[in-house]
């Protein structure tokens, strides 16, 4: 069944201090868990992608998903959303076990994602990239389709809703513009619209700030902080700016080599030594370092 949900039916906003007693470390059960991973693991021959003995994501909360470049971070969202089959283990999302589920039905299920790479279909307006995006359209079956009347209703709301998130996103004038002339930025947002389209619980959000003008990031944390304070709903995102994660995220996740090796809130990741030393490579008690710190040098260096 569609999990479109209304603001109306919306779970409470949570307290984002429900997370302050939580243990920081890898595994730790969390007080009201959306998503449940249990010995996830993905090969590729020999190479094992990913390999999550357990995670729990709080639910109505911003949970950053970090590591280093390869860590399996793509690659376990394929995974949690239908888009890619584990080799072993066991997942749920809000009571349904995800199992061999398609993409499709997840998104149904209310967990969508977007990418990092834009999705949107280049020679369709916004408007119709937003339409296509409605689930259980009754007009997409073929004898419905050819009697206008049992669809023509339905298409309207769904273009209503829409609307009205276009105008949120700040995309209603771009409304009949071909999605294939909207920057980098404004894919990203169109993006995030249209995956709100089907009401989710709970939206991954791959790299959202990549290739996005400067001018447009703060806008688009924003609209991320947006989705946790105004509609409650549970955020995952991965991120390599530092800054963002610090900014914008409750709870902190990090991967490495396919495994989680931390969790713990913003500030005790930040200097976290398993944590610096998985960026760096190097071995213990290298002397103080934050995180922020190893970002700063990599930018110089490009």
């Amino acid at each position: 069944m569609p999990a479109d949900k209304t603001a109306a039916t919306r779970p409470t906003i949570v307290d984002r201090r429900i997370l302050d007693d939580v243990a920081p470390e890898p595994g730790v059960a969390k007080p009201d868990p959306v998503l449940i991973v249990d010995g996830v693991r993905r090969s590729f021959g020999g190479l094992t992608a990913v390999d999550v003995q357990h995670l729990e994501i709080q639910r109505g909360l911003i949970t950053a998903l970090i590591g280093p470049n390869g860590a399996g971070k793509t690659t376990f969202f394929n995974l949690m959303t239908g888009f890619d089959s584990p080799t072993d283990g066991t997942w749920s999302f809000d009571g349904h076990d995800l199992g061999g589920v398609p993409a499709h039905k997840v998104a149904q299920y209310g967990m969508v994602r977007t990418f990092q790479l834009t999705k949107s279909l280049n020679r369709m307006s916004v408007i119709e990239n937003m339409r296509l995006a409605g689930t259980g359209q009754t007009g997409e079956r073929f004898l419905p389709a050819i009697i206008p009347g049992m669809w023509k209703k339905q298409e309207a709301e769904i273009t209503e809703r829409a609307d009205e998130l276009l105008a949120r996103f700040k995309l209603d004038a771009k409304r009949e513009d071909l999605a294939g002339t909207l920057s980098g930025g404004q894919r990203k947002l169109l993006e995030m619209a249209r995956a709100l389209m089907v009401g989710p619980e709970l939206v991954c959000l791959d790299e959202p700030m990549a290739g996005v003008n400067p001018a447009l990031v703060q806008s688009l944390l924003g609209h991320v902080k947006s989705l946790r304070d105004e509609l409650g709903m549970t955020v995952v995102f991965v991120e390599h700016d530092m800054d963002v994660v610090m900014d914008i995220s409750d709870w902190v996740v990090v991967m490495a080599e396919g495994r989680v090796i931390a969790e713990g809130p913003p500030a005790s990741i930040g200097t976290n030594e398993t944590v610096i030393r998985a960026y760096l490579g190097g071995s213990e008690g290298e002397g103080e370092v934050a995180l922020s710190d190893i970002e700063a040098e990599q930018e110089d260096q490009r």
